[in-house]
Order: C-alpha cells, then structure tokens, then sequence
C-alpha cells in the first residue's frame, strides 16, 4: 500500500493516466492525495471529476480556486470566464451529483505530520487551527444556504487574518489563504497579483512558506496552486504544482519515501522521468 500525492490536473485527463500507469497505481491498495484544481483549463475536466470522485475512499480530495469557481459558476453566483473549460461539467446528465460530491470536499486534510491544502496557509496558524477554520469553510458549503456563502466568496478584502473577524469576511480570509495565496508579509498580509517566480515577489512579501517562525512549520505541507515555482521539495514542504496544463509536467510524490513521478503534459521538451 502507498500514498502519492498528485499536483494540480485542471482537467488533464491523459496526463493523470499515463501518471497512474508509471506509478503503477493500484486501486484496491493504493491511495491518491489530489491537491485540488481538479477541473478548469485544461481539455477533459468532466473525466477527471468523475475518475476521481468514482476512486471513493482511495481518493482525498481538497479544495481549489477552480474547483471552488466551478461551484459558483454551477449555481449562478459567478459568470463564467472566457478561459474557463468547465461548459461539459455543466451539461452533463449527472451533474448534480458531481458538484453535490465536490461540495463535500474539505478544505484540507491532516493524517499524522501530513497536511494537504491547495495554496498555502498564513504564518500564524497552526496546523490544527488551520483545520478548525478549514471546518468553518465546509459548515457553509455543507450547508442549506451555500449559494449565499458562494455569492460572497470573491473578494481580496480583508487580507490579513484576524481573531475577530466574523461571518462573510472572515470566511474569505480563510478560502483565500488556503485557494489562492502565494505571498505574504511576515505578519501575514497577503498578496494575490503575483503569479510568476519566487524571485520577483513584490518588495516586502515573501513565499508564505518561508515566513520566519511559521506555526504550521511542524507538519510538511502538500500544496500546489503555484505552477511558476514549479517543483519544491523541502524538509517540511512538497510543492508539486508543475503546470501540466500549460505544458509543463503532472507530478506525483510517494509520501512514504519521497520517491518522485513525473510524466510530460504537451508542449514540453522531453526531459521528465521517474527518479
């Protein structure tokens, strides 16, 4: 039995499948950590959600902007963008239980000193205080009145997290430190317009895993989101978004040796393999 933890697909339904193929992933055994932005972008969103949903419990799925984005689209609380590739998610006959199954997904997950999230947390949470906003994120989304936290999601403001921030404003903090940030101050405001490489973050941020003194620094966080860091691998970090969508590589770690898998996404130079 393994555990690998898989970067973001984004609708690269060929590229997850040439991966399992190389890993030799068996489904009776094997487990698939994804870290979210399973649909958006790329060609076959509609497989990849139904794939993963099908794999049950040897799947664990958290959260992404896009799968979050494909949420407010299906109910009508955002318009869909010119880029988005999420039109056959939205006609398809089984739909409902699609999106009624992503709904579900938490926001991140927590086995041992493993924490999966899709962007980034904010230097001063702890993983288990991480985990108790990430539950407040999913009482709303579990809930009746969805709709109307999902109309309220967009937004950059507040950009720093507060104790005393409540309802609407402090659940986007918490959706946008674990969805959509890259970048923060030391003190832990975020910054949402950079999306290139670690080395050109505006004077005054830094990589939010590189604050100084992070809370979250005991357990090794599993994120992706940030396709122009490309891989990262460190003591306590594994940064495995490496753009497959935009023809750069899908990438999985096995979680109990760190052994890495990659398979090549279209428009690469022939240069991955597995290590």
């Amino acid at each position: 039995m393994a555990t690998y933890a898989i970067g973001d697909l984004q609708g690269c339904y060929g590229a997850l499948q040439k991966l399992l193929a190389n890993i030799g992933f068996n489904s009776a055994n094997d487990r698939l950590w994804f870290v979210g932005d399973i649909v958006n972008r790329g060609p076959q969103s509609l497989q990849c959600l139904r794939y993963v949903r099908d794999l049950g419990e040897r799947a664990v799925v958290v959260l992404g902007n896009h799968d979050l984005h494909l949420l407010c689209a299906a109910y009508g609380c955002a318009p869909l963008r010119k880029s988005d590739t999420l039109q056959a998610i939205l006609e398809a006959p089984d739909r409902d239980a699609l999106l009624d199954w992503l709904r579900h997904r938490p926001m991140l997950h927590i086995e041992g000193e493993l924490l999966l999230v899709h962007a980034g947390l904010l230097p001063q949470w702890t993983a288990m205080k991480a985990k108790q906003l990430g539950e407040e994120v999913e009482c709303e989304l579990h809930s009746s009145g969805f709709r109307k936290f999902l109309g309220q999601m967009y937004g950059n403001l507040p950009d720093t997290w507060s104790d005393t921030l409540s309802g609407y404003e402090r659940l986007r903090v918490i959706v946008n430190a674990m969805t959509r940030m890259r970048a923060c101050t030391p003190a832990g405001r975020m910054e949402f317009s950079h999306k290139g490489e670690a080395g050109n973050i505006p004077d005054g941020y830094l990589p939010w895993f590189e604050v100084p003194g992070r809370a979250s620094s005991d357990h090794t966080v599993i994120f992706g989101h940030w396709s122009a860091l490309d891989l990262k691998m460190g003591v306590n970090i594994l940064g495995i978004d490496t753009g497959c969508v935009w023809g750069g590589a899908l990438t999985a770690i096995r979680l109990e040796d760190r052994r890495l898998f990659q398979v090549r996404c279209a428009g690469r130079a022939d240069r991955f393999e597995s290590s």
